[in-house]
């Protein structure tokens, strides 16, 4: 981190990179009481907090939740370190780049409907903090309530670290795989896997492509957990066991290390005199981890009619009101359609939640695809009770079509949706790469009606 290399990094550098990430071994269980030491020995038995612990090292809680929270929500985690966190010197303001927080006061709350297209080319040596740039949010930061949705497109690995006090980061790559070296080890995700660094966590990504590019939901409110099943019984969706947490992996580096902690919506920096990425042994449930979407088990039809799109929640963030989340993540993965006498793309809907949506890849099943429609990387936000559904295009297809059983497998797209309106950034409001006239995919929807006679 203080070899000299340039912000970039060299080819040879992505190469290493990408053969740690493919060589990496992981735990598994979303949830579970995890246990790891990168050096035998290293973690204490019987107890958390020894008078001296293995090896030399410090023990350090951190708390994703309060003490107090019933043990089923509890979150928190045991770390054998090198040095304490607590030795560093004082964090000053440093500048936020294009990075913004709840509440998002400077713009009236918008019900059109709006769409956007990938973020334009960062700069030369931007790093993924750099490469943040938010669309909006809803809530209050300081509250520890509501998100916020950024998107981020970089072309450098970090030096840095960093961490947010403000929220949970859920990271979704759509160009470019990453690895991530956190506090508890490292996590690779390519596009198609998500990653979920809880907060407070420490952590730097590295690109293992020349580019990178994908979208963050920062979750201000409740940590995310797994959806009830209700009806469906024990199993589908998301399974526990194919979410990956890291193993034990520490970094045992002295010289300047610069750490950004993003804390009630700003960013501070400080200059420590050694790596804080030093946990050579840890245990707990607050815990980073990795996950791969295509292994989502999709529920569905198998006679007539679309389901609700809440099938398809890979993470909940619960809110004070039963069945009411925060924020819900919700992907539309590879999935049969065999509905009998059912107009199967997503249905026509205005809704009480608000709903940002993404591109992975591909096409989504109810839009347009290609120049000046929903394309990888884009986004489109639909507000509370802003009227949506399949273009003009897609529902003459769609009504027309033989409906014979129907694999949808060429495309990958996913959905934060929130309890509250998203209000825009001025920047995504006036981002010149905000589609104008999105609208129009809706003209051309021609009456059909006829009274009986």
């Amino acid at each position: 981190m203080s070899d000299g290399a340039t912000a970039r990094g060299s080819a040879t550098e992505r190469e290493e990179a990408r053969k740690i990430a493919e060589g990496l071994e992981h735990l598994s269980g979303f949830g579970n009481e995890h246990s790891s030491e990168a050096v035998p020995g290293a973690l204490p038995v019987g107890r958390n907090s020894p008078q001296r612990a293995p090896l030399g090292l410090y023990a350090e809680q951190l708390s994703g939740s309060a003490f107090t929270e019933p043990r089923a929500h509890n979150r928190r985690s045991w770390l054998y370190r090198i040095r304490p966190s607590a030795a560093h010197p004082a964090f000053t303001r440093t500048g936020n780049g294009a990075l913004r927080s709840a509440p998002f006061t400077q713009t009236v709350p918008d019900p059109n409907r709006l769409r956007w297209n990938p973020l334009p080319e960062p700069a030369e040596d931007t790093d993924f903090l750099a490469g943040l740039w938010t669309l909006g949010g809803n809530g209050d930061v300081t509250q520890r309530s509501g998100m916020a949705v950024h998107l981020y497109h970089a072309n450098a690995s970090m030096r840095r670290v960093f961490s947010s006090a403000d929220g949970e980061l859920l990271i979704v790559p759509e160009r470019g795989g990453l690895l991530l070296r956190t506090e508890f080890g490292m996590l690779h995700v390519e596009p198609g896997h998500i990653a979920l660094i809880p907060r407070g966590v420490r952590f730097r990504v590295e690109l293992l492509d020349e580019t990178a590019r994908g979208y963050m939901c920062e979750n201000y409110g409740a940590p995310f957990r797994l959806p009830d099943l209700g009806p469906i019984g024990a199993n589908g969706l998301a399974n526990a066991r194919d979410f990956r947490a890291p193993v034990a992996a520490y970094e045992d580096v002295e010289g300047p290390v610069e750490v950004v902690n993003k804390f009630c919506g700003n960013l501070w920096s400080a200059t420590y005199d050694h790596s804080p990425l030093d946990v050579v042994a840890w245990h707990g449930n607050h815990v980073p981890y990795a996950y791969d979407l295509r292994r989502f088990n999709v529920m569905g039809t198998i006679s007539y009619d679309h389901p609700d799109p809440s099938i398809f929640t890979v993470l909940t963030s619960p809110s004070d009101t039963p069945g009411l989340a925060g924020v819900d993540f919700v992907v539309f993965a590879p999935r049969w359609l065999v509905g009998e006498d059912t107009f199967r793309p997503p249905y026509f809907h205005r809704n009480v939640m608000s709903e940002y949506m993404g591109l992975i890849e591909g096409a989504y099943d109810a839009k347009t695809a290609g120049e000046g429609g929903f394309v990888p990387g884009g986004g489109s936000l639909h507000n509370m009770m802003s009227a949506h559904g399949p273009d003009r295009e897609t529902f003459d297809r769609a009504s027309a079509a033989e409906l014979r059983p129907q694999k949808i497998d060429d495309g990958l797209a996913f959905m934060f949706e929130t309890r509250w309106p998203v209000s825009l950034t001025p920047q995504a409001a006036r981002a010149e790469h905000l589609q104008q006239g999105y609208d129009d995919v809706w003209q051309g929807l021609e009456r059909h009606f006829r009274p009986l006679p």
